[in-house]
């Protein structure tokens, strides 16, 4: 309760010295889960950016991001990110950020900051009053029930992204960064800029967060993609095949694997099976999967990879694939999979490919 309140203080206390009609830095926005900010550079750019504030507050600092792809914002949370525990609180958050945009930019420090700590000494001389905390859970939508322990906890979402998947975004745009200052750069700009905004928009998707798929970077790496099809056409023998799966191996998925070339969008991902070994469904003995979609003659850069990854699971179902228990896994490997799809897109470039009957779907 003691550092609810004081967050609440802290926060009124930034909301004063910088409101929205400040010059240099404004609070856009606060509540006691969420804190939006914006920096003004010295030719009138404009930054934004925005903090996480997480149950564990303040045993863990705010997380902070930003959508902008400015050298000097990453820099500035990257620096943030580093502090010490005793430098967790919102309003030295706030301090660090300011003074590093500002010497990166070449600008004074506003006035403001120094009656920052002059104000946090006042509030530390007046007794925490609990008794408001009802009267301020309205202005901070924030609700004091008593929380059941056994009911799940609700996602927190900026922008139609959680804030773990936001923590992913942001990690992967300083990885990118320091590859870049370390002359050691992955994949093209264009390639790179293309995968991100593909992620970003599956994070938002109704289809991913109704847990329908999933995706994971190979070692946060944005050209290696596993993703997981956890849910196909009920009414269909693979989603049969996939509850038996989970009852004898404990998976509840079909594990896809997904690598993308520098000139991605431009040339199709290659995508194979890992796990469970499918009989029928399009898939190749290598663990590759006959889609026209899937090659260069079928492929075109306005696809997104959401499609891309509900049209697989849709063509599974539609070329009616089982689980095979009893297969060997280890006939699924990389070298197979890139074989066995060369050799099938040289049969179609000769002899076309086979386009079924509307009514078949």
């Amino acid at each position: 309760m003691a550092c609810l309140q004081a967050l609440k203080q802290d926060i009124k206390i930034l909301e004063t010295a910088f409101p929205e009609q400040h010059g240099r830095f404004k609070i856009l926005s606060a509540t006691v889960d969420e804190l939006r900010c914006r920096f003004i550079g010295k030719n009138g750019e404009i930054f934004d950016v925005q903090a996480h504030i997480t149950e564990t507050y303040p045993q863990v600092a705010p997380v902070w991001f930003s959508d902008d792809d400015n050298a000097d914002v990453a820099a500035t949370i990257e620096k943030i990110c580093e502090t010490t525990p005793d430098k967790y609180r919102i309003i030295p958050q706030i301090k660090m950020l300011l003074t590093e945009l500002c010497r990166r930019h070449g600008l004074e420090l506003p006035k403001e900051l120094d009656l920052l700590d002059h104000k946090v000494e006042e509030r530390g001389m007046v007794p925490v009053d609990h008794s408001s905390d009802s009267e301020d859970d309205d202005e901070f939508h924030y609700e004091m029930e008593e929380e059941n322990p056994n009911e799940p906890k609700p996602k927190v979402e900026i922008d139609g992204i959680s804030t773990e998947n936001l923590a992913v975004l942001e990690r992967l745009k300083q990885n990118q960064r320091d590859d870049y200052l370390k002359g050691s750069v992955t994949g093209s700009v264009h390639a790179s800029d293309r995968l991100m905004k593909e992620l970003r928009e599956i994070y938002k998707s109704e289809s991913y967060k109704k847990g329908i798929y999933s995706v994971e970077l190979v070692n946060d790496c944005l050209y290696e993609w596993n993703i997981k099809l956890k849910k196909v056409d009920p009414d269909s023998a693979l989603h049969a095949d996939l509850q038996a799966y989970k009852e004898k191996d404990g998976k509840d998925h079909i594990l896809l694997n997904c690598t993308f070339k520098d000139n991605f969008p431009f040339e199709p991902p290659f995508v194979r099976v890992i796990h469970p070994v499918i009989q029928g469904g399009y898939v190749l003995g290598g663990g590759a999967i006959c889609m026209e979609l899937l090659t260069k003659q079928g492929w075109s850069s306005a696809y997104s990879l959401e499609s891309v990854i509900l049209q697989i699971s849709a063509t599974l179902v539609k070329g009616k694939a089982r689980i095979q228990f009893g297969g060997t896994k280890s006939q699924y490997s990389l070298a197979r999979a890139q074989q066995s799809f060369k050799s099938l897109v040289q049969i179609h470039e000769k002899n076309g490919w086979f386009t079924p009957p509307k009514e078949d779907g």
